[in-house]
C-alpha cells in the first residue's frame, strides 16, 4: 500500500505573497483541497518570519519578488532556523538567476505563477514527501554552477587563463544505475513528478520513491536537484 504524510493529516501550508489579489486567488485554489490546510499568510518576508516561528508549517509557498526582504533571504533564514519547513518558490519567467539562488539557499523547488491548482497541490505533496520540484532549464543552470570550483577565482598573483579549462572527464559510477533507475532519472530531469512517473511507468509511487533512494545513494546525493545535476555531469542523462 502506498502511504504518504497526507494519508494521516492535511499538509499544513503557509503562503507568502505581497499582492493581495494574487494571495486571495492562491487561497481560493488551495482551500478547497482536503489534503491542504492553510495555517497562515503573510504579505512580507518580515511578517512571514514572525508567523512561522509560531505556526511551524510543513510547507511554505513563498513569492520570490517580495519588497524589502527578498524571498531568497526569507528562504535562507527559514532553513537556518527551521530546516524541517519545506519551501516552494513562486516565480515568474525571467527570474531564473534568483530561483537558482533560492534553491542554493535551501528551497525545495519552484513553481511559475499561474500554475494550475492540481499542479500546485502535487508539488506541495512532492516536497512534503522529501522530493524536489525542478524544471530542466534550472537543472542546466545548476550544472554550470557546480562546474565552477570554489577556489577557481584567480588571485592578484595569478594570471588569468587565456583559454577556458577543458571539461573534466566523465567520472564512472562505482555502482551503475539500472536501466529503470536511469529511466526515472531522465524523467526527473524533464520535470516529471513522482505521481506522473508512476503513471507513465505503471508503478506505484512507493516503488518510484524506492528507486529514487537507490539513485541518490549511487550518485551520492540527497535530492532531485543534485541527482539531475550529477546525472548530467556523469553523462547518464541529457536535458
Amino acid at each position: 500500500m502506498d502511504t504518504s504524510p497526507t494519508d494521516a493529516s492535511p499538509i499544513r501550508v503557509f503562503v507568502v505573497e505581497d499582492q493581495t489579489k494574487i494571495l486571495k486567488n492562491q487561497l481560493k485554489l488551495l482551500e478547497s483541497h482536503r489534503d491542504i490546510e492553510i495555517i497562515g499568510t503573510a504579505l512580507s518576508g518580515e511578517a512571514a518570519l514572525e508567523e512561522v516561528a509560531r505556526s511551524l508549517p510543513d510547507v511554505m509557498l513563498l513569492d520570490l519578488g517580495l519588497p524589502r526582504m527578498s524571498g531568497i533571504d526569507v528562504t535562507r533564514q527559514i532553513k537556518a532556523q527551521w530546516p524541517q519547513v519545506e519551501i516552494l518558490i513562486f516565480t515568474i519567467f525571467d527570474e531564473e538567476d534568483k530561483v537558482l539562488e533560492a534553491v542554493k539557499a535551501g528551497a525545495s523547488g519552484y513553481l511559475l505563477k499561474g500554475t494550475p491548482a492540481d499542479k500546485i497541490i502535487e508539488a506541495i505533496k512532492e516536497v512534503r514527501a522529501g522530493g524536489t520540484v525542478i524544471q530542466p532549464n534550472l537543472a542546466r543552470r545548476l550544472l554550470r554552477h557546480f562546474r565552477v570550483e570554489p577556489d577557481s577565482t584567480p588571485t592578484a598573483a595569478e594570471p588569468v587563463a587565456s583559454a577556458p579549462t577543458p571539461p573534466k572527464a566523465i567520472e564512472p559510477l562505482l555502482k551503475p544505475l539500472s536501466d529503470r533507475e536511469t529511466e526515472i532519472l531522465q524523467l526527473i530531469a524533464k520535470g516529471v513528478s513522482n505521481s506522473e512517473a508512476a503513471k507513465l511507468l505503471d508503478l506505484s509511487k512507493a516503488t518510484i520513491r524506492t528507486h529514487l533512494e537507490h539513485i541518490y545513494h549511487k550518485l551520492e546525493v540527497t535530492n532531485r536537484v543534485e541527482a539531475v545535476t550529477e546525472g548530467i555531469r556523469k553523462g547518464l542523462i541529457s536535458v
